[in-house]
């Protein structure tokens, strides 16, 4: 077994959010497979026409689920066939949610979903870099402290391991006036976005 001393450290570092993530899907019900497929693929490519629309790149669209499934009713009764389609839309518009919500809306109709929305920073590299300094830091003292408690002295590192978390959202809101109609301004507010690194790190015993 290597001697030394095995410690953890951790940094977290906050930044400003670039990116506004939302997943948006399309859901309809028919009495037969083809055409609740059929009918969701039309509203989907609505939703994302109207999207584009409001200058969304194409890019920034993706699928993120595609479900069809038998749906049972009451016994008695027909059954019938749930079909879904769900897509991520990033903009880089953070106050524009109201307006890509209304869109999709106009082109959906009733069968809208919106399945979550989060904000985000596209690029957290730099970001990653200062939570690595701090944790490597916080690794440091902590194996200084224990070595001294210890009446060793710290030699070189033998073994790093390390651990991400992303945290997209501390602070997030949706307003909407009381009574308004749906088209009124929504106003979303994005907070911090951090990341957090952990690093378990051994040194050696000088």
């Amino acid at each position: 077994m290597d001697t030394g001393v095995s410690v953890v450290g951790s940094g977290r570092v906050s930044g400003t959010p670039d990116v506004l993530r939302v997943m948006l899907g399309v859901e309809l019900f028919a009495p037969d497979v083809a055409t609740a497929v059929a009918r969701v693929g039309e509203r989907t490519e609505a939703v994302v026409a109207a999207l584009r629309a409001h200058g969304i790149e194409g890019s920034r669209l993706s699928t993120s689920t595609v479900s069809v499934f038998q749906h049972y009713r009451e016994p008695g009764t027909d059954v019938g066939y749930q079909a879904s389609h769900t897509i991520q839309v990033e903009s880089k518009e953070l106050t524009g949610f109201g307006a890509l919500l209304n869109a999709a809306v106009d082109a959906a109709g009733n069968s809208l979903t919106m399945n979550g929305l989060q904000f985000d920073i596209e690029d957290k590299s730099e970001l990653l870099v200062q939570a690595r300094e701090l944790a490597f830091q916080q690794a440091r003292a902590k194996a200084e402290h224990l070595a001294s408690l210890a009446g060793f002295s710290l030699g070189a590192v033998s073994a790093i391991a390390e651990t991400q978390n992303h945290f997209p959202i501390r602070r997030a809101a949706a307003n909407a006036s009381k009574g308004a109609p749906f088209d009124a301004a929504i106003n979303v507010t994005p907070g911090d976005t951090s990341v957090e690194v952990t690093l378990e790190v051994h040194f050696a015993w000088a």
